[in-house]
């Protein structure tokens, strides 16, 4: 048996996380996965990922502990703690661009964490790079995935900018910029549309509302929507634009990919892992609305290139493919 421990907030209007896609998934190929938590207080949701791992203690094999930089960190070292104790085997999955300012700051916790895992999983190569580098040399990269079936590729032709932003709104992933990119491309004339896709996290979605009045941008702001209903609203946007500060290896950019939407992206994080510039995407300085309104004339100027770029990132996501992926998983699982 395997408890998988991760914040399960699809339930409370936010996007699902790893612990419930992976979970499914890995349920789907036969091993008894238990899922926790759900619990919207955050100190009640530590006592039921602790309470879980205890409760099943004497027939688990191991826990899948989802890791990232903020809160979720400290679920991880208390639920790592918890398994050192009982003699369980845990594998921390590690998540989020900024996982590395933890390491600088919270360097004993991030030993035990660590340091005592049967393997740290690394969706991306640049967070394997990174903790290589402070020292943690057990860990394996197992690609994030997507189930390729769900999303259809589609040739578009004669390109317009019409953009589609697809992210949580956070500071992080500085969405004000996606308002300036717009901004700045109507003020040379380019006919041009914005539609931004993801639930509220902090202020920074009130924060780009007011800049989009400010500078008379029309957005089209839908919330969050569910996978299947912003993959069909994909169909009716030609460029796929990631403005963040700060990432890993974001799955909302391998679904662009395997959907056929041209991509600009700032360069940032495990962004270059992913995306190798002039190849199956194009990347910009972080917060550099010139560069990115250039990249997007671009685009929109070259259709041949835009066209080769995205064949080109339609074969690298499927490398991200689940009937690719649950072969990793799968040898990592049963050797454990």
């Amino acid at each position: 048996m395997i408890v998988y421990v991760g914040n399960i907030v699809s339930g409370h209007g936010k996007t699902a996380t790893t612990v419930e896609t992976l979970g499914k998934l890995l349920q789907k190929e036969g091993f008894q996965v238990r899922l926790t938590s759900d619990k919207k207080n955050k100190m009640l949701r530590l006592l039921d990922m602790l309470w879980t791992v205890f409760r099943h203690r004497k027939k688990l094999q191991y826990v899948l502990i989802d890791t990232y930089s903020t809160t979720n960190f400290l679920y991880a070292y208390w639920v790592s703690k918890l398994c050192i104790l009982l003699k369980i085997k845990y594998i921390p999955i590690l998540h989020g661009g900024n996982l590395e300012t933890r390491l600088q700051q919270s360097k004993a916790k991030s030993d035990l964490i660590f340091n005592n895992a049967y393997i740290n999983v690394s969706p991306s190569l640049f967070l394997k790079t990174v903790f290589e580098r402070y020292g943690y040399h057990t860990v394996q990269h197992i690609p994030n995935n997507v189930e390729l079936t769900d999303y259809p590729f589609k040739k578009r032709k004669n390109l317009k900018a019409n953009l589609l932003w697809v992210r949580s709104f956070a500071e992080i992933y500085n969405p004000t910029l996606a308002i300036h990119v717009a901004h700045g491309l109507k003020q040379q004339g380019i006919e041009t549309s914005l539609c931004m896709v993801g639930p509220k996290k902090d202020a920074s979605f009130e924060k780009t509302q007011e800049l989009a009045n400010e500078l008379e941008v029309n957005v089209k702001f839908t919330g969050k929507l569910s996978k299947h209903d912003w993959i069909s609203l994909s169909e009716t946007y030609d460029i796929f634009i990631n403005t963040t500060n700060f990432d890993n290896t974001p799955i909302s950019l391998i679904e662009a990919m395997a959907l056929g939407m041209p991509i600009v992206s700032t360069n940032v994080g495990g962004i270059p892992f992913l995306i190798n510039h002039a190849e199956n995407g194009l990347l910009v300085s972080p917060n550099n609305a010139s560069e990115m309104i250039l990249q997007i004339k671009k685009l929109i100027a070259n259709p041949e290139m835009a066209e080769k770029l995205v064949l080109q990132a339609r074969e690298k996501a499927e490398m991200f493919d689940w009937e690719v992926v649950k072969k990793q998983w799968k040898d990592l699982l049963v050797d454990c």
